[in-house]
């Protein structure tokens, strides 16, 4: 498997379902109403993405095995909201059919050492508590919490 730079149309087709998938997540796992949720996740995305591919201090890199995209990865750099010394996994997605086949564990290791690289010190990532899959893999390769946020849905007053 290869990381390549994303092309501006590889992001332009992932773009929509990224903010659907992240809006989702956060209407199951954290209530927000699917209105709120879509707004938000549009509105970070601008914000964290305004020029695409092109964007300052991100990291946008396809994986591919051969000629065939498995999947994809999106690492923001040190010297955002994360720290002066932390990137952070903002996406990493196997496509459907590559599924279970160690292409994630293979994207972050690649990741990590394109990081490495660039002597960046530490990766950071946030996972919904309701992606067992994600916490299992994030665990085996030596990732461990840092913090942790709990909620809980308090029944309506009306």
């Amino acid at each position: 498997m290869e990381l390549v730079p994303m092309t501006a149309e590889e992001f332009a087709r992932r773009r929509e379902p990224l903010v659907r998938s992240y809006a989702e997540a956060m209407t199951a796992d954290r209530g927000l109403p699917p209105a709120a949720a879509l707004e938000r996740a549009t509105t970070q995305l601008r914000e964290q993405l305004p020029d695409g591919v092109d964007s300052a201090g991100a990291l946008l890199r396809t994986a591919r095995v051969g000629d065939v995209e498995v999947g994809w990865i999106w690492v923001g750099l040190p010297g955002g909201p994360a720290g002066p010394h932390t990137a952070w996994l903002n996406n990493i997605e196997v496509h459907p059919g590559h599924r279970r086949q160690g292409y994630g564990r293979r994207m972050i290791q690649l990741v990590e050492v394109e990081l490495a690289t660039l002597g960046v010190p530490e990766l950071g990532l946030n996972v919904f508590g309701s992606n067992t899959g994600a916490i299992h893999l994030y665990d085996s390769l030596g990732y461990r919490v840092a913090a942790q946020q709990m909620t809980k849905r308090l029944p309506s007053a009306g």
